[in-house]
């Protein structure tokens, strides 16, 4: 039914040529760092001097887990003990999530997500790509359209993939792929539903319906998720971190500033285009509206990725091979790389090879271009989404 339903889409718009074959990604070297500018006509929020100390979590060893041999009821994603063990022995669930327009904030069920992807779409935009494994959230959304990126995330976590429909050349990616019979897409027979909050028609799915649906069309199963090192104990050879800025363009940007008491970063996102200058960016804390908590991730890290230009307006963002990136947590800040080779997660490396221990909990990453700036003072970082 979905290979007649992909048909009828072809014949319905003007096919374009497939997308470009898969290419082996350079290693590129992180961008010297700057003094940074002043970055806001806001009040800053003062920075917190944070010495590195691990969250207090009873029974954690000293020695941490993964990147393999993880023991049950762990959840090889955060690398913590699961409420429901049961829940490990299933797909995830990679779900796509709207950022714009504004009004449509906050989004549905972000918080509960093991890791969040956010990357540039086109003409100024971002969208997010959760990953939703070890907990369920009663309603996630605004679920929108997939892009070329979401094949390899799906891919790499082996996921089944809720989204909005996609653009002609996307649809044949995902409909070519190993992971088609994955798909979940509006329909009378997929469990995304319509919700009407304030009258907004927002596409919306409940991730314990979704699992089941999975379950009933036999596509679900425990996979493995090998890939990402965790310890409580902060690495070594870091730099102050408490703030981190991300500028995508003059209608996208957030900031990321780090809590001492709960040893998480604490995301704000853009209230108002900034058009003319970062000097008059203004921003608004991110919350759930499921549980009305905080945004918040105990690691964030900034990867530097291959946009590829793939026809006007819409780049192929190469989420695979490896590349530099920066990783926060604990209030420190490194220089690492990442790895993703298919089928694996995304995965980080110290700079002589040796895993980079993730701190255990949620991690958000910001795909940012190859060609990014990054700029510090003090504790504060900033980096400009740059594309060749």
């Amino acid at each position: 039914m979905k290979k007649l339903l992909f048909i009828l889409v072809c014949v319905a718009v003007v096919l374009v040529a497939c997308g470009p074959a898969a290419t082996t990604i350079p290693t590129p070297t992180p961008p010297a760092t700057a003094t940074l500018v002043p970055t806001s006509t806001e009040t800053p929020t003062p920075l917190p001097t944070a010495t590195p100390t691990a969250t207090a979590t009873p029974n954690y060893p000293p020695e941490g887990y993964g990147p393999a041999n993880f023991p049950a009821g762990v959840d090889p994603l955060t690398g913590l003990t699961v409420a429901d063990p049961t829940l490990l022995d299933r797909r995830p669930m990679v779900i796509k999530v709207q950022n714009l327009p504004r009004n449509s904030r906050p989004q549905w069920g972000l918080s509960l997500a093991d890791i969040v992807f956010e990357y540039y779409t086109e003409e100024g935009t971002t969208r997010f790509a959760g990953v939703w494994y070890g907990n369920d959230a009663s309603q996630v959304g605004p679920i929108r359209s997939g892009r070329f990126i979401d094949a390899d995330i799906v891919r790499g976590y082996k996921a089944v993939f809720a989204f909005g429909s996609a653009y002609i050349a996307e649809l044949r990616r995902y409909y070519n792929s190993d992971f088609a019979n994955r798909l979940v897409v509006e329909g009378s027979s997929t469990p995304l539903t319509r919700y009407d909050p304030n009258g907004f028609n927002y596409l919306m799915v409940n991730t314990a319906d979704l699992n089941a649906y999975a379950t009933k069309n036999g596509i679900n199963g425990k996979q493995e998720l090998n890939g990402m090192t965790f310890n409580l104990t902060p690495p070594a050879g870091g730099q102050p971190g408490t703030q981190a800025y991300v500028r995508y363009s003059g209608a996208i940007f957030n900031r990321w500033d780090y809590d001492p008491a709960s040893g998480t970063y604490l995301r704000f996102s853009d209230s108002a285009d900034a058009l003319d200058s970062i000097t008059s960016e203004k921003y608004t804390q991110l919350t759930d509206r499921v549980n009305n908590k905080p945004i918040a991730a105990d690691n964030v890290v900034f990867l530097y990725v291959n946009h590829e230009l793939y026809s006007p307006g819409i780049y192929d963002i190469l989420l695979s091979g490896s590349g530099a990136a920066y990783a926060l947590r604990d209030g420190q800040i490194y220089k690492v790389n990442w790895q993703r080779n298919d089928p694996d997660v995304v995965s980080l490396t110290n700079p002589d090879g040796s895993a980079f221990a993730f701190k255990p909990g949620t991690t958000w990453y910001e795909v940012i271009g190859f060609s990014s700036t990054v700029q510090q003072t003090d504790q504060s970082w900033r980096f400009t989404h740059l594309m060749p």
